[in-house]
């Protein structure tokens, strides 16, 4: 494999930004998760209203539609809407799938650093070992107490956004010769 030279400012501008919001999650813990559902409740939207514009499109040309896109759009609109008019009710739900997400992201990252290590100096591994081992570890403290997760997932939250940045960082700098 090549090595590659350079700054990666997409990785940099990422994770620049995971730690500004980190930052801003540590200022008003309890924003992050009206904000993160407020995120999701358009993101639930634009997507159920793409997937009902796919049956429409389908239908026209194929004349009839993917009848689990119609579904499928409607769902997702209607909990897009859920999640906008009532964010309390998915405050509980992100408790406990922040967790999940936590841990999924973390042990991929580990699971993909042989694959930077030919690219990467050992610098770069070590801190992303240890940033992603501490990830692991809050996404687990959290999974196993959804009481104290929702309690403090704010600043856990904030914690997590800024080590996930200074990792993006470091990766972004270490791919320079």
């Amino acid at each position: 494999m090549e090595r590659r030279t350079g700054t990666d400012w997409l990785e940099l501008a990422a994770g620049i930004l995971l730690i500004l919001l980190g930052v801003f999650t540590f200022i008003s813990p309890g924003s992050i998760l009206t904000g993160v559902v407020m995120v999701y409740g358009a993101i639930a939207i634009i997507t159920g209203v793409a997937d009902i514009v796919l049956y429409v499109k389908v239908g026209r040309h194929m004349g009839v539609g993917p009848t689990i896109s119609l579904v499928a759009g409607v769902f997702s609109v209607m909990v897009g809407v859920m999640l906008l008019i009532y964010p309390g009710t998915a405050e509980w739900l992100i408790s406990l799938l922040l967790p999940i997400w936590f841990i999924a992201h973390c042990i991929s990252r580990l699971a993909h650093l042989n694959m930077a290590a030919a690219m990467m100096k050992r610098g770069y591994r070590i801190v992303a070992i240890v940033m992603n081992v501490i990830g692991l570890l809050l996404g687990v403290a959290m999974l196993f107490d959804p009481i104290l997760s929702l309690v403090s997932l704010g600043y856990l939250v904030g914690a997590c956004l800024i080590l996930l940045g200074a990792e993006s960082i470091a990766r972004a700098l270490e791919t320079r010769n």
